[in-house]
């Protein structure tokens, strides 16, 4: 009995070897918020260990995913794996994983955000990528400079108006930078101009941008920033389509609101000890209470050399245990529809994550009701063109380069132009 199981672990061991022999080393290149690329590269291991194929992670700069990482595409140091954000925008690279996964099982747990990878139309029934996690944009306020201003929180359903009353109070009373910041990128205003009307598609479901919904909130916009309100260190900072994240001025205590999402609570849970600080419902007003709903996504791309191994790898991530892991781990909320019934567990999750998560999740149970263009925006294949032109032109108008007019109609022109090649 002693020289068989000897004999079957050689057996074993050579069959393992041989298994492995085969097995392949895969490029993915990751940017985080908070800890999302070191739990997935912990994963990569396990990965690894149930199937012998090799991940190498690439940590990179949100930057460098958003304004580079399409051109890398078109090279031949394109990644096998990526995990990105312009979710349809990218789909002419993507890897269609379903001939190497089980599709239905995937349409079961995932069918609500597999429509964002797809060409437009409905014909598309491919499956792209895994929803690393569901995100949706909202504020976060510094509790602590509220209680210290003797300034009231505004309710539930209050306006962007209400908001920036509160928030003028609290930086007059304690003599702060500015009361407001923004991440510099048209995915966050996009929520807040929803909330003041702006519909982003015509009846036809053409894009347009500039009615009056979107004139109003950026004439507020813009005078929340002429007067001081929003920090010249936000939007003024950059130009072009460059991105940048304000969570550095709420961090550092220069502002009493940033106006971010979902994807900030791990790095807000973990670097966060001068102060209280807690996720708000997102303000509302005539146009109903707008939030962006989105997500970063791994996906897989054609000139993958790799091809099965990719797709086993996001498979992998997406079955729900390994889903609920990724959850847990990275206090994200799941786009496993199955989980997102029964809950995840967070474990010794804080009750200040745990109301952020429930906070961040009716957001975008309020945009889906009353906002549904940000879910058709989301899901728009060329929505990254309008994150690179309103930018751009907002932040000109801000500077005082060019008036609002002259804003708004090249925002207009340029949108058109673009969607028409």
């Amino acid at each position: 009995m002693k020289f068989s199981m000897n004999k079957l672990a050689v057996i074993t061991a050579g069959v393992l070897a041989s298994s492995y022999s085969y097995a392949d080393e895969l490029k993915f290149v990751c940017y985080q918020d908070a800890n999302e690329c070191d739990v997935l590269s912990e994963m990569a291991e396990e990965f690894k260990a149930e199937t012998g194929h090799t991940v190498n992670t690439e940590v990179v700069g949100y930057d460098i995913i958003k304004e580079q990482f399409e051109s890398q595409l078109q090279t031949d140091a394109a990644p096998d794996l990526a995990r990105v954000t312009n979710l349809g925008g990218l789909n002419q690279y993507y890897l269609d994983l379903s001939p190497y996964v089980d599709a239905a099982a995937w349409e079961k747990n995932y069918g609500a955000t597999l429509p964002w990878f797809r060409e437009p139309g409905g014909e598309d029934k491919g499956v792209y990528g895994w929803m690393t996690q569901l995100t949706v944009t909202g504020p976060y306020i510094n509790v602590t400079m509220f209680e210290d201003a003797d300034v009231e929180i505004p309710a539930e359903g209050a306006s962007w108006d209400d908001w920036a009353v509160a928030l003028r109070e609290v930086k007059s009373a304690l003599g702060i930078n500015a009361g407001l910041a923004m991440d510099r990128t048209a995915h966050r205003m996009a929520g807040p101009a929803f909330s003041y009307g702006a519909k982003f598609f015509d009846d036809s479901g053409t894009p347009i941008l500039v009615d009056d919904g979107f004139r109003k909130f950026a004439e507020a916009f813009i005078g929340w920033h002429e007067e001081g309100l929003m920090p010249a260190e936000g939007w003024p900072a950059g130009s072009g389509t460059q991105y940048q994240n304000a969570a550095p001025l709420f961090l550092s205590g220069d502002v009493a609101m940033h106006m971010s999402g979902s994807w900030m609570i791990s790095n807000y849970a973990s670097n966060i000890k001068d102060f209280e600080w807690r996720a708000v419902p997102i303000p509302c007003g005539e146009g109903g209470c707008g939030a962006m709903p989105g997500g970063a996504a791994i996906a897989a791309f054609k000139s993958s050399k790799s091809p099965e191994a990719a797709a086993m790898f996001i498979d992998f991530l997406a079955k729900e245990e390994n889903a609920a892991k990724f959850a847990a781990a990275t206090k994200n909320i799941t786009a496993h529809q199955g989980l997102q019934q029964t809950g995840v567990d967070y474990g010794d999750t804080s009750p200040t994550v745990s109301e952020a998560l429930s906070v961040f999740a009716a957001n975008a149970g309020k945009a889906a009701e009353s906002t549904p263009q940000a879910y058709d925006f989301q899901g728009y294949a060329k929505n990254g063109v309008i994150y690179g032109i309103v930018p751009d032109y907002l932040t000109k108008a801000i500077t005082g380069e060019i008036t609002l007019d002259e804003a708004l109609e090249k925002i207009d022109a340029d949108v058109a132009a673009k969607i028409a090649e």
